[in-house]
């Protein structure tokens, strides 16, 4: 009897050490999800005066080679990051840990008690002086977190938090906490708008009214994020500079029905593009922008700077570029080589290339170039092309053949891809060749990835020009084949 009671009590013994051991190890963490790694670092604040240790599963901080905080032994940290979140002008210490419970000292109303098991959260402490103060400690994230880090920017930071799927979401700080961003940017680019004395005359005699250069297309312009047309001629609200070609003078109600429309940005660097002289570049600049269009690739006699403009979406940053090959032999105005951009010194444009890739979070070009009327790009295009990609550009959509070409995605030694539209064709026109009634709107999609920013899906929406009874063209999505509707046709 005694050794059977002997025996019981060393079992219990054994089961109560085994059982204080285990709660010892799940306090310390020990049976947490196995794909997380715990990460081991040093950083520094932006003004160098805070040392950050990251090692252990703990955070030490240092002020003047002295230790000042250490994270709290209830919580394991799994990533640390320093950066200004909430742009006040100081950085703030963020961490990505793991604590008992989904809640702090204080909890919902409604939730009566606290759950005994480990969960994700993100803490926000801010540097003060010699010390390190709470500023936002964050309930249960409600996703699990791979790695936590932020995007590098001085201005509006964001976190970028990686799932264990590889997913990647932005979250950025909205006054009192953070906020999950929608992080795919859609655009769509229209081809050449050339209105013709046909198109334009039409226009005029529907009291001046142009919608119907855009009515199949209104619910694609609704729905995309950026939208882009390259209007291939120069506006003017003088009727005796209306023309056709060589010489091109748009009714400046053409550009009005863009801006109705809803284009955020219009390409103009074209070989037409100085066919009404200096004039002509100030007023169609003017035009655009101060009806709330981007105006790229021409600029005033006045104006200077560089040769990209900044168009920001979801906080994300797109510089954009626009060039053409030439301007039909009408020089550029001595002393204002930048009036329209040209396709010339590529020492210059691969350093204003890279310029862009350290400012932006993607590169744009839209350009000007090719041979006209033909399918297949030319040497002139794949030597561009070739320096686009060297230069870090990560989308080029190309017009002016007037004829679709290949779609591609090229690739540099170092893996950097880019989306290349060698031409989407015209938009619309009176050019009666087949392969200019047949055109494209090139989409594609930016989403954020474990790689930063990134092209993640691409199409081309074919897309036709069809001559209507009484003089009217219109483009419409393509429902098959070329067309031979458009028979009616003018220069180019």
């Amino acid at each position: 009897m005694r050794k059977a009671l002997l025996l019981l009590l060393v079992v219990c013994a054994i089961l109560a050490g085994i059982g204080t051991l285990g709660y010892v190890l799940w306090r310390n963490g020990t049976f947490l999800p196995q794909w997380i790694t715990w990460e081991n670092r040093e950083m520094y604040d932006q003004t160098g005066e805070y040392r950050v240790l990251l090692q252990r599963r703990k955070v030490l901080v240092f002020w003047q080679d002295r230790e000042i905080w250490s994270s709290p032994e209830d919580i394991k940290v799994q990533e640390a990051v320093t950066c200004d979140i909430d742009n006040d002008g100081r950085d703030e210490l963020i961490l990505l840990c793991w604590k008992i419970g989904r809640y702090g000292s204080h909890k919902p109303f409604w939730v009566k008690e606290d759950e005994k098991k480990w969960s994700q959260h993100i803490f926000v402490y801010a540097y003060a002086e010699d010390a390190i103060r709470p500023k936002w400690m964050s309930s249960f994230l409600g996703q699990d977190v791979m790695d936590m880090a932020q995007n590098g920017k001085e201005k509006q930071p964001r976190l970028w938090l990686t799932a264990p799927d590889g997913s990647v979401s932005s979250w950025m700080w909205d006054s009192w906490g953070f906020t999950k961003e929608d992080t795919d940017i859609s655009f769509a680019v229209f081809g050449d708008l050339i209105a013709h004395e046909p198109i334009y005359r039409y226009g005029l005699q529907q009291d001046e009214a142009f919608g119907f250069l855009f009515e199949n297309f209104t619910e694609l312009l609704a729905a995309k994020d950026v939208t882009v047309i390259n209007q291939e001629t120069p506006l003017t609200d003088d009727p005796d500079r209306y023309g056709d070609y060589p010489r091109f003078g748009t009714p400046v109600q053409v550009g009005q029905a863009i801006v109705d429309a809803g284009f955020d940005v219009v390409t103009c660097a074209t070989n037409h593009a100085l066919d009404r002289g200096t004039e002509g570049i100030g007023f169609t600049k003017r035009f655009f922008e101060e009806n709330g269009v981007l105006c790229l690739g021409i600029q005033e006699e006045t104006q200077s700077g560089r040769a990209y403009e900044i168009l920001t979406r979801k906080g994300v940053r797109f510089a954009l570029f626009n060039y053409t090959y030439g301007t039909n032999g009408i020089p550029v105005p001595d002393g204002f080589p930048d009036m329209v951009r040209m396709l010339d010194d590529e020492e210059k444009i691969r350093n204003e290339l890279k310029s862009a890739a350290g400012e932006a979070d993607l590169v744009i070009v839209f350009v000007h170039w090719g041979t006209e009327n033909a399918e297949e790009p030319d040497d002139f295009q794949k030597k561009w092309a070739q320096v686009f990609l060297e230069g870090g550009a990560d989308v080029v959509v190309g017009t002016h053949p007037h004829a679709l070409q290949p779609a591609t995605v090229l690739t540099d030694e170092d893996g950097h891809e880019m989306l290349l539209f060698y031409s989407i064709g015209n938009f619309l026109s009176a050019q009666p060749q087949k392969s200019c009634v047949r055109g494209g709107i090139a989409e594609f999609t930016v989403s954020l990835t474990q790689k930063g920013y990134q092209v993640t899906a691409y199409d081309l929406i074919p897309l036709r020009i069809v001559w209507h009874e009484g003089g009217k063209y219109t483009a419409e999505p393509e429902r098959g084949g070329y067309s031979d509707e458009a028979e009616k046709g003018a220069g180019e």
